[in-house]
């Protein structure tokens, strides 16, 4: 078996935008005719340069090549131009090419990707929302209450994803993030973030766990009066609570706090988590498998996470095929905790795949199709294509002040 051809797709997500304002994927296919998709979670360049990107890595690394051999197809890329260390743009195209490799070997062999590394270990997946607007755009205006912005709003939310059958909800009211990160927590911000605790702890009682996001924006002793401020509440998680760069620095937050830390969406490769391990700074690991390095690597930081009793809660903001991905990965990893899903996976965002993610009653049922088990769909792409010229995710550019 030998990869042949790589297709790119640039869709733009339309509103209400949940998942990001565009999503990469890519198709290969095998001389012999099998085809696989991925997805490239890469938020440092436009669209059409990461698209480029894959057919350039592919054209060197990949084609000719026989999709089972994904060590050998990692080494190339990962080393290639005399690199050997994690490199955010490089590990997201290869993340891409890598979890399509995956689908053709599970297609070729007629069974689940889970089935291959290991087994399935959990007949259903717990996941978690965050907190939407109810109606809208995903960016609503930032001076109007909003459920990013009013805790009481936060609370209806929160209730109506339990009566859903949601047993999680993730929120992030701890203010604006920015390329100075981090910094200390404004005096309302501290404020609004405890009001968003208590309130939707008073919503949902014990019937769900409250996910409480954060983007990096503090320093070691900012994270620590925010967290001082949440323990009450008793959060599932207290996430990312300083920029990714030092663990060392993120452990000190963990030692601080009886919540567990949740840390990882910017992280790529084994070796970025293993830092994390060492020095203790996290207990939940959220991988990205348009980014880390695909889903042999992340299956080899979920074991690697076994050997410390950490768990793995797989991040998703981005498209419906790392989704699928995420699936495959939780459901043959023991330590899997909980997973990241956009809504009930319904909605616009499902439009481009002609298949869809079975979820009931706030957990994800694995499918028993080869490979992912999901397959684009070209003509729903085709119709939305990406306009704009904004990047996935931005920070702000300027400093945060009182």
């Amino acid at each position: 078996m030998k990869l042949e051809k790589i297709e790119t797709f640039i869709a733009g997500n339309p509103p209400p935008r949940h998942g990001g304002r565009y999503f990469i994927f890519v198709r290969l296919t095998t001389a012999c005719g099998i085809s696989g998709v991925g997805e490239i979670y890469n938020a440092t360049f436009g669209p059409d340069l990461c698209a480029q990107m894959a057919v350039e890595v592919f054209t060197r690394q990949f084609e000719g090549e026989d999709p089972h051999h994904i060590e050998k197809l990692w080494r190339k890329t990962y080393g290639a131009g005399f690199t050997m260390r994690p490199d955010v743009t490089v590990m997201g195209v290869l993340s891409g090419l890598e979890v399509a490799c995956w689908d053709i070997i599970g297609k070729a062999a007629g069974q689940p990707v889970y089935q291959l590394l290991g087994g399935k270990v959990h007949e259903r997946l717990r996941s978690y929302t965050y907190l939407y607007p109810p109606s809208g755009d995903v960016y609503p205006d930032p001076e109007a209450p909003n459920v990013y912005n009013d805790p009481d709003l936060a609370a209806e939310a929160a209730v109506k994803a339990v009566q859903q059958g949601f047993t999680a909800v993730k929120f992030d009211p701890a203010g604006a993030y920015s390329i100075y990160d981090g910094r200390q927590p404004l005096l309302t911000d501290l404020d609004r973030s405890e009001r968003f605790c208590q309130r939707i702890r008073e919503a949902v009682g014990t019937r769900a766990d409250l996910l409480f996001g954060t983007h990096g924006q503090f320093t070691v002793s900012g994270a620590k009066r925010m967290v001082r401020r949440l323990e009450a509440y008793d959060p599932l998680w207290f996430e990312e609570p300083i920029p990714p760069e030092n663990p060392a620095d993120m452990a000190k937050v963990a030692c601080y706090t009886s919540i567990p830390i949740a840390t990882g969406e910017r992280l790529t490769t084994k070796h970025e988590f293993a830092r994390l391990l060492e020095a203790g700074a996290a207990s939940i690991l959220q991988m990205n498998l348009g980014r880390v390095g695909g889903i042999l690597e992340a299956k080899k930081i979920a074991s690697m996470a076994e050997t410390r009793a950490a768990q793995i809660a797989p991040h998703l903001y981005c498209g419906p095929v790392v989704a699928a991905a995420n699936i495959q990965i939780a459901t043959c990893s023991p330590n899997f905790l909980i997973l990241e899903s956009i809504g009930r996976f319904d909605g616009p965002f499902m439009q481009f795949l002609t298949t869809s993610i079975r979820w009931e009653d706030g957990y994800v049922i694995p499918p028993a199709a080869p490979g992912l088990g999901v397959e684009l769909n070209d003509e729903a792409i085709a119709a939305h294509p990406y306009t704009g010229d904004e990047l996935h995710l931005n920070l702000a550019t300027d400093p945060v002040m009182p």
